[in-house]
């Protein structure tokens, strides 16, 4: 029994792991905080993964989870790692590697709260009325929140031939 919920869970960071790494790395803007937070993210899943593989969106749990872990932290700002140095890893991404340093520098310019906000919308290309269940806001808040925050980002990141 116990093997085959590891193989399970296995089974599903493989599949979730990518997805999950790349927005706790949009959130945190540093590859080893975003490790650190999927890890962490993975861990409390690991703890409810009986009650989250009868779920109907594990994946959507995990993200849930992982957001909501971003968040405390951020407000704790407590934290005894402190990095003194970053190494860019963009072997694995789309994007080259201008502008990803570009698009997470601009991203650690915003709140939090902001940066969730248009991680979620534009890098999880989810819906305003998701957004604003996993955040626990208006979907007004959400959409007055990502023009905002999207005004704020533009002149940060864009390129002639790319534009948020």
């Amino acid at each position: 029994m116990r093997a085959q919920r590891e193989a399970e869970f296995t089974a599903f960071v493989q599949q979730s792991g990518t997805q999950l790494h790349r927005a706790a790395l949009l959130l945190t803007g540093d590859h080893h905080l975003a490790e650190d937070l999927t890890q962490t993210t993975y861990a409390k899943v690991f703890a409810q993964w009986r009650r989250v593989r009868a779920t109907d969106n594990p994946v959507g749990y995990a993200r849930t989870t992982l957001l909501n872990t971003f968040l405390s932290q951020r407000r704790l700002r407590r934290s005894g790692e402190q990095p003194t140095a970053t190494v860019s890893d963009t072997a694995s991404y789309d994007v080259d590697a201008g502008t990803r340093l570009d698009l997470l520098t601009a991203l650690a310019a915003l709140s939090p709260l902001d940066r969730a906000v248009v991680v979620l919308r534009y890098w999880e290309d989810r819906s305003v009325a998701a957004v604003a269940i996993d955040l626990g806001l208006t979907e007004d808040v959400v959409r007055t929140r990502s023009r905002r925050a999207l005004q704020r980002l533009r002149p940060l990141v864009s390129t002639p031939e790319r534009t948020l």
